[in-house]
């Protein structure tokens, strides 16, 4: 006997709502679907019981793109002298720089600036023409980073502390080359928290004559070479305090596709940058720098500012290093992503909610040891609030320069903190407890002390005990994996002095 009609209509429409269903989240994230309830809550289960990670690493496609992409940067290289350093740039607070000044401590030959000119517009017409096509795996996303040696215990830290946020996008960790890659930690640790390592070399000398990378270039060659079409790369000290995951599907990210983060300093930009790269110069300290520890971006819309951002950093150290920041803090790739969107005219969104630094006071002042950055999309929906909001915030950073303390904050105006950058020093379980110029863990007195202790409105405004969950992470990688990385090789105690200072600091109320 046949179906009746209506029965057929009904199963009709099942099978469109399922359909429906499966095509309405196109962004795969790259995990086993079987065991995502185990990823959720890796940090206090077992490891053998966590997420594996689920895929595969082609190395054959990115070294297709990178034949087709390094002949552009060696043929377009500049051929001048590099710009004359006449001094360094103050590194200036952007809320107390001089609207009126333009820092200039430079100089070029006219003969100089027509060949940086001509390279420069080669580049721009060589990638618009006919850029290279970057290899990756349409509709993912994932987290990227870079570590070795001495920063890879500092990321595994701050992967587990993604993983307690309930993230999970998996992870791909750039070494530099095969003398960084550490079995255990690449193949035993690293694949139960979904992430793997990546030989960056494997890439860059699979082709003749292949560029020496620098420290600070190895930032792009990982976003370049990653797996994921959305990507959010993390210095490997810095770790989200909210999954990272929802950014993705929020606005700025869905209108702009390119987020970065403010650092503390005004730009300080040579107007040299903007003759030779035919722009008009903007207003003095029209923006503020940016901090490079945290960018989000999508290789699918911004195809060319990855790529342009990328000839900025192999010719930076000489050239456009300087050219973006003079000399002043943090010199380096910071400045190439947003002046190479702003130079191509791809759309981003930087976050306005002021850096702020946290740490604890001393008696020679207040001691920071970390940075913290806030939510884009709560920033985003606040940027164009009301004009009392906008002089409130005026007065209060009029109340910061008069005080000279510590970036203004109100409980009420903030957004939420969303990533902390521990970078200074780096939170290594086997180094914190050495002697640094800032001591996060040692007081005045030489007894243990809390890192981050102010300011306190924001430390209070975390919501939680936000470094009492990092020394936990960093007692758990002392004591799992005391004697595992290369980096601690000779060095003993680790576990147990991390274990003295946890149970010394940890018994009162974490915002005292």
């Amino acid at each position: 006997m046949f179906p009746s009609r209506a029965v057929l209509r009904i199963r009709t429409i099942l099978l469109a709502l399922f359909a429906l269903l499966l095509c309405s989240q196109p962004f795969s994230r790259w995990y086993n679907q079987g065991r995502e309830s185990e990823a959720t809550s890796i940090t206090h289960s077992d490891p053998e019981k966590q997420t594996r990670l689920s895929w595969r690493y082609d190395v054959e496609g990115h070294i297709r793109f990178w034949r087709q992409f390094q002949p552009l940067l060696t043929t377009y290289e500049p051929k001048c002298l590099p710009p004359l350093r006449l001094g360094m740039a103050p590194s200036i607070r952007f809320e107390q720089a001089d609207p009126y000044e333009r820092p200039e401590f430079l100089d070029l030959l006219p003969m100089d600036v027509e060949d940086l000119k001509q390279t420069h517009s080669g580049f721009i017409n060589a990638i618009q023409t006919n850029p290279p096509q970057l290899d990756y795996t349409h509709n993912t996303r994932g987290l990227v980073s870079t570590a070795g040696g001495s920063y890879l215990p500092v990321f595994v830290i701050s992967l587990r502390m993604l993983r307690r946020t309930g993230s999970q996008l998996p992870v791909e960790v750039f070494l530099a080359s095969e003398e960084e890659y550490e079995k255990y930690i690449c193949e035993e640790v690293l694949p139960t928290l979904n992430a793997q390592c990546i030989i960056l070399s494997t890439i860059l000398n699979a082709i003749s004559h292949p560029l020496q990378i620098q420290k600070y270039q190895f930032k792009l060659f990982a976003m370049l070479f990653s797996s994921f079409e959305e990507i959010l790369f993390l210095d490997a000290d810095a770790y989200a305090l909210l999954p990272p995951d929802d950014l993705f599907t929020s606005e700025p990210f869905l209108t702009q596709h390119m987020i970065t983060w403010p650092d503390f300093w005004a730009s300080t930009i040579s107007p040299y940058y903007y003759e030779i790269t035919e722009q008009p110069a903007p207003e003095p300290f029209a923006r503020q720098s940016s901090e490079s520890g945290e960018v989000l971006i999508s290789k699918h819309t911004h195809l060319k500012t990855l790529l342009l951002s990328t000839y900025y950093n192999i010719h930076g150290p000489d050239f456009y290093y300087p050219l973006l920041s003079q000399g002043a803090a943090g010199e380096g790739d910071k400045e190439t992503f947003v002046t190479a969107a702003l130079t191509l005219r791809e759309p981003h969104y930087q976050v306005t909610e002021p850096i702020c630094a946290i740490g604890h006071t001393t008696e020679h002042g207040f001691a920071g040891s970390a940075m913290v950055q806030f939510d884009p999309t709560e920033d985003y929906h606040s940027h164009n609030q009301t004009i009392k909001r906008q002089q409130q915030k005026q007065k209060q950073q009029q109340k910061h320069q008069a005080h000279g303390s510590f970036l203004p904050t109100t409980s009420g105006t903030r957004t939420k903190a969303f990533f902390i950058h521990a970078n200074y020093p780096k939170f290594d379980p086997s180094t914190i407890f050495d002697e640094h110029e800032v001591n996060p863990a040692i007081g005045n007195d030489g007894r243990y002390t809390r890192a981050w202790t102010g300011p306190p409105d924001i430390i209070q405004a975390l919501g939680r005990d936000v470094e009492k969950e990092f020394w936990e992470e960093i007692r758990w990688t002392a004591c799992e994996l005391e004697g595992r990385f290369r980096a601690w090789n000779g060095k003993k105690g680790i576990c147990k002095r991390v274990k003295k200072y946890y149970k010394a600091m940890y018994g009162g109320r974490w915002w005292e």
